[in-house]
């Protein structure tokens, strides 16, 4: 993904900063890459952006950053957009920061009707709208029939690993969860 960011933008610069890996719930200047380019940016550097939303959590938080850097006197050149200069280029970015905060809140709001309308369908049917018989993960086995083994032929944990091709901590899991039921929970 950051190849093809970097060939989008032109490439060549002189320093690199990103973020993988982190949330985008959380401040562009809270971010480590992102803190690591506020303090390298000095007035008349220009900072090429491969997308608005790179820039902050919210069109709120965008716009903020774009200003900040603005009076920093840093020149802010987004991929499809040109540099930003003061007045119009803020107006621009205010209006598609919040375009993209609410494309955003559509997704979500799609995400969220897709795993309301998968546990309804699971609730009524016993299968959620694609005909799967859970929501989430897979089991890698029946933790019943785990257990059931292991106590039937004595296997230690490695044993038990090898004969149902599981990690050790999935059959770990499913021991601890029969202990705790014969055991009332302690």
């Amino acid at each position: 993904m950051r190849e093809a960011q970097r060939q989008a933008l032109g490439g060549g610069f002189d320093e690199e900063f990103a973020d993988e890996g982190v949330s985008g719930s959380i401040k562009a200047e809270e971010r480590p890459g992102f803190a690591r380019l506020l303090q390298y940016v000095r007035k008349g550097d220009t900072l090429y952006v491969y997308a608005l939303d790179r820039l902050g959590r919210d069109a709120l938080d965008v716009q903020a950053m774009v200003r900040t850097l603005l009076e920093r006197g840093v020149t802010l050149d987004v991929r499809g957009l040109g540099p930003i200069g003061r007045g119009v280029g803020e107006l621009i970015v205010a209006v598609l920061a919040q375009m993209a905060d609410i494309e955003r809140h559509r997704i979500k709001e799609r995400c969220e009707s897709g795993r309301e309308a998968a546990r309804a369908s699971l609730a009524a049917t016993g299968k959620t709208h694609r005909g799967k018989e859970s929501l989430g993960r897979p089991k890698a086995a029946d933790a019943a029939e785990v257990v059931a083994w292991r106590k039937a032929n004595n296997a230690s944990i490695k044993e038990t690993c090898e004969h149902f091709d599981l990690s050790k901590s999935t059959v770990a899991r499913y021991w601890a969860a029969d202990v705790m039921k014969e055991h009332g929970g302690l």
